[in-house]
């Protein structure tokens, strides 16, 4: 796929989803994911993302276009706060009519986008800050799509992203890994963890399990791993990523709306990525 095409599909799937999504969600439930995200109501984060489409479209285009556009300094907090306070006026229905006609002039903008600016590095950039990345960071109700793109698009070339790390090191030690292999080895358990649990659930409505010790499990990881040779750990990694996407596509639709399941592959999938992001 290409990545203009993964572009669309986030905003015409996961985006096009996401308020009928978090509105599936038990009140309480819903409200302690968006406090948890830092806001007060979910409108709010609304704005935030709505604010920062409707600040980096132009920017997008005018580099696309190579068009001089103001290069601004951003003081995110400021910003955050300013887009809150622009939509808190506005009538409910007339503020999501809003968000609905930017997401989809989003697409229609992006699609219609020269070919060539889609390999432009600050394009990209964008992009991928304002509808992909943005995506995970705000997930708040999880979606087949999400799982699938992170397991499909980022896991996948996690391996090739770290050989261009500069300071290998450095990022194994923030990661509390002494090699590669422990890194690697640190998420296919916890992802063969998460398959055992969501299968389970899925298919046993009285399955339960015990929750761990997290840091006596990841210590065990270390040692196992310590074992295996980079190229076995590699493997390993590979296949159990395949098994994940499997998995995820097996799983019928309704199973998404159980928040155990949700909250696993949350956690083991999309977060857990981010976790351990590289930025090279």
């Amino acid at each position: 796929m290409s990545y203009k095409q993964r572009t669309i599909d986030f905003i015409e799937i996961e985006w096009a989803t996401y308020i009928e999504r978090f509105n599936r969600l038990p009140v309480d439930e819903g409200n302690r994911r968006v406090k948890k995200q830092g806001y007060a109501q979910f409108r709010d984060m609304l704005a935030h993302v709505l604010a920062w489409w409707e600040e980096a479209l132009p920017i997008i285009l005018a580099i696309a276009e190579e068009r001089e556009y103001e290069r601004r300094k951003y003081d995110f907090d400021v910003f955050n706060a300013g887009a809150i306070e622009k939509y808190k006026g506005w009538d409910e229905a007339e503020f999501l009519t809003h968000f609905e006609k930017m997401r989809q002039k989003a697409a229609a903008d992006l699609k219609s986008m020269n070919e060539a600016a889609w390999e432009n590095r600050r394009v990209r950039s964008w992009v991928n800050g304002i509808f992909i990345h943005h995506a995970r960071e705000h997930l708040v109700a999880l979606s087949r799509f999400l799982t699938l793109d992170t397991l499909e698009n980022e896991w996948a070339v996690y391996i090739e992203k770290f050989e261009t790390v500069e300071d290998k090191g450095a990022f194994l030690k923030k990661q509390g890994v002494e090699n590669f292999r422990e890194l690697l080895g640190h998420v296919i358990a916890w992802w063969e963890e998460g398959e055992r649990i969501v299968t389970g659930i899925w298919k046993d409505p009285n399955f339960k399990w015990q929750d761990m010790d997290t840091d006596a499990f990841n210590a065990e990881l270390i040692v196992k791993y310590k074992k295996l040779s980079d190229a076995e750990a590699q493997k390993q990694f590979e296949s159990k990523r395949q098994a994940m996407i499997k998995l995820v596509n097996d799983l019928p639709a309704d199973v998404f709306a159980n928040r155990d399941i949700e909250s696993w592959l949350a956690a083991d999938v999309v977060e857990h990525f981010d976790e351990h992001a590289i930025h090279a």
